[in-house]
Formats: C-alpha cells, structure tokens, sequence
C-alpha cells in the first residue's frame, strides 16, 4: 500500500508542490517563485505526474494571455491531514 503512495510522491518536488497547493490555487510561474530553484521542465513533469494521478487539476483560465492555474482535486486535499500529521511530528521531534 506504502508503494502505490511512494510512485505517486516520488520526485524531488512533488511534496513541496503539494505544500504550495495546500494554500490554494496557484499558476505556473507563482509555483516556480516559491520552489525557489527548480527549473521550469522539472515543475511542469512534476505538475504532469500529479495531475495524471489524479491529485490536482489544472484549469485553463481564458484571460490575454491565457494563463493555467493548478488547484488539488478532492484527492489531493484529502491529503492535507498528512500534512498537518508532519507538522506535528517535525514540532515534537524537531531539535534544531
């Protein structure tokens, strides 16, 4: 069971798109500023991924220029308590 998770997350960025998406919905280029060093082949491969499994959709809005935003599906919200799981292990064991 830990594997089909592990192939869907597998990637460098798939969990910090994720974290990103978890505040709602964002295009392209804002998931580029906030990732920091990733490189535009890489998100969009990883934004593919995610969206072939079904954890978060993408919407073309039909403004001038066209822009896409990408927004998790209910799939992917529900994995918001995992999240917040993590954020309580890294408070309690966190020494740093």
């Amino acid at each position: 069971m830990i594997d089909g998770v592990l192939k869907i997350l597998s990637g460098k960025w798939s969990l910090p798109v994720l974290a990103e998406l978890v505040h709602g919905k964002k295009r392209f280029n804002q998931l580029k500023r906030s990732l920091g060093n990733v490189n535009a082949k890489a998100l969009s491969d990883t934004l593919k991924h995610l969206e072939s499994h079904g954890i978060i959709q993408r919407q073309v809005v039909f403004t001038v220029p066209v822009t896409v935003e990408y927004s998790l599906t209910e799939k992917g919200q529900s994995f918001r308590a995992v999240f917040h799981e993590m954020g309580r292990w890294g408070e309690q064991w966190n020494q740093e």
